[in-house]
């Protein structure tokens, strides 16, 4: 069964003149092309859909609910050329990710180029925030999709499984605690740290489970991002809390020792959240759906 716009139109044009000659000429075809299209619909559909008077025709049952039909049709059909022709003409679609420092500096930057590579008309702009601060905003409806960590409360949201992404001490090649093998916060809070900047969602989650120890953390140094951190760690600066993933990836660089953190808090895994998947936009639903389906690329040694 093939569906033709262009009779449902004419059809639709004789419903509203209810005549068939001046739905013919409203479509700018001959009356006879116009009969035959309709009686080749009505022959397609095994029913009739109008009753021939003198002064015009009128609609069967079936031909009112084929005409229902046909204007859902006909307008989905004028919607799917609007969302269509922003294609053609190179429009921009632009999304926002929200994003703990983690997925930020990370995970994203492994796997955005392959997508906007594959999607030359969409921008991507990440939001980088604390999990928590996420998550209320998603539920506010002020972001659409988010990437949180696990250990905050999400359970008003929509979630799916993206990477783990626990956290580890790092620590100078000579430090005391360096033959450690497993270390909970409250051992090495009294540890000279190297961290984050104080704007940075690791940081501040972090000095938040120190609050909850009643303690402060003593920051000798705090450098904008997890390279500049290994460097000074490296060095013998101080001790540093960084994902696993980002210290795997710097101890080819420098030479420091990681040690696994225990707890809950450090025990992370990245999740992608929203309020309801299948109500996102649709540009949204596609990148999530890519961000899933990359999980195997992010599993760790």
């Amino acid at each position: 069964m093939r569906l033709d716009f262009f009779d449902l139109q004419l059809f639709l044009n004789i419903v509203d003149t209810g005549s068939l000659t001046k739905g013919a000429e409203r479509s700018f075809i001959s009356l006879q092309a116009a009969s035959e299209r309709i009686k080749k619909l009505e022959q397609q559909y095994s029913t009739q859909l109008f009753t021939r008077h003198a002064s015009g025709v009128k609609l069967t049952l079936a031909g009112q609910t084929f005409a229902e039909q046909s204007l859902l049709l006909i307008q989905q059909g004028k919607k799917l050329e609007q969302a269509m022709s922003a294609f053609a003409e190179g429009q921009t679609t632009q999304m926002t990710l929200w994003c703990n420092s983690s997925a930020q500096s990370e995970y994203l930057p492994l796997l955005l180029p392959q997508y906007l590579v594959e999607n030359p008309h969409i921008q991507i702009d990440l939001q980088e925030a604390e999990s928590s601060d996420i998550i209320q905003n998603i539920e506010k409806g002020v972001a659409k999709l988010g990437l949180i960590s696990s250990f905050f409360n999400h359970h008003q949201l929509q979630t799916l499984e993206f990477s783990d992404d626990p956290l580890v001490l790092i620590c100078p090649p000579n430090h005391q605690l360096k033959e450690t093998k497993q270390l909970q916060l409250a051992d090495i809070l009294s540890y000279p740290f190297v961290g984050l900047m104080q704007y940075h969602s690791l940081q501040q989650s972090i000095e938040n489970q120190a609050k909850l120890l009643n303690c402060a953390i003593q920051y000798r140094l705090r450098l904008p991002n997890f390279a500049a951190i290994a460097q000074v760690v490296a060095s013998g600066v101080g001790v540093a809390v960084m994902p696993k993933r980002a210290a795997q990836r710097l101890n080819q660089l420098y030479h420091f020792h990681q040690i696994e953190l225990v707890g809950e808090w450090a025990k992370r895994e990245l999740l992608l959240a929203a309020q309801n998947f299948d109500q996102l936009p649709t540009a949204y639903q596609h990148f999530a759906q890519f961000l899933i389906s990359q999980k195997a690329k992010l599993i760790l040694d």
